[in-house]
């Protein structure tokens, strides 16, 4: 790796921080008031307005290749640091990636039951289409309660490779670690038993955090090279006056 894309590396896990979480926001927002409370109201609602679910599968899909991608680059930049936690991140959030594509076939066949149930009341629809609808909306729930869990294990490993690192201020490392703590415990509970519907509260800090730490990386790119340069300056100071 050259010494110019090594310097702009931070920068370009940043971009991909944002990018992944703009277009995971976007889609978890359009889908909020859609992919809820169980069939048949699901393929109805789908089948209201097809659109919005078509585009929450580009948008997801387009989340799984950025992950892809965050991956790699974080891999590229903090091997040096843990080469071994570092390849069991690579490995967990390339799982997550893959879960998440793999969930929208769920949602895919969703859509696929409300057009074809289309202009039917809820209390019509067959109870063929319910089946492959409880089903397929199954396949999206628990394939993403798998998928929340190997994000926020490999965000963990991750997250503690920044802060020992030294390539964000250890505050922001910090927050990461807390917060995507409190996911993981949340995820274990929806997977132990959905019923138990975790509080909002568990998610809420960690929700502004990759948006956080992808501007810092993308516009102040790496702490250390930043608080390098005050003593380089110092340095070339006392040789000039000699």
């Amino acid at each position: 790796m050259s010494v110019s894309t090594e310097h702009r590396l931070p920068r370009y896990v940043g971009a991909a921080f944002l990018v992944q979480f703009v277009t995971s926001l976007t889609a978890g927002l359009l889908s909020a008031s859609v992919l809820t409370d169980g069939m048949p109201g699901v393929l109805t609602r789908i089948a209201e307005d097809p659109a919005r679910i078509r585009v929450v599968v580009v948008l997801e899909l387009v989340t799984s290749l950025a992950i892809f991608m965050l991956a790699a680059l974080l891999y590229l930049m903090l091997r040096d640091t843990g080469p071994a936690v570092a390849l069991a991140g690579l490995v967990l959030w390339c799982a997550e990636a893959l879960l998440l594509a793999l969930s929208m076939l769920g949602v895919w066949a969703l859509l696929d039951r409300s057009v074809a149930s289309a202009g039917v009341g809820v209390g019509s629809i067959s109870s063929a289409d319910t089946a492959v609808g409880t089903f397929a909306f199954g396949l999206y729930e628990h394939t993403g309660d798998l998928d929340m869990i190997f994000f926020a294990v490999g965000a963990l490993l991750w997250y503690s490779l920044l802060l020992r690192s030294g390539v964000v201020p250890r505050w922001l490392a910090v927050w990461g670690l807390a917060s995507v703590s409190l996911v993981l415990v949340a995820t274990l509970m929806l997977v132990w038993d959905r019923s138990l519907q975790p509080s909002v509260v568990l998610y809420a800090a960690y929700v502004p955090f990759e948006l956080v730490v992808g501007l810092w990386l993308l516009i102040r790119g790496d702490s250390r090279r930043s608080a390098e340069v005050p003593v380089e300056g110092a340095a070339l100071h006392v040789v000039e006056g000699r």
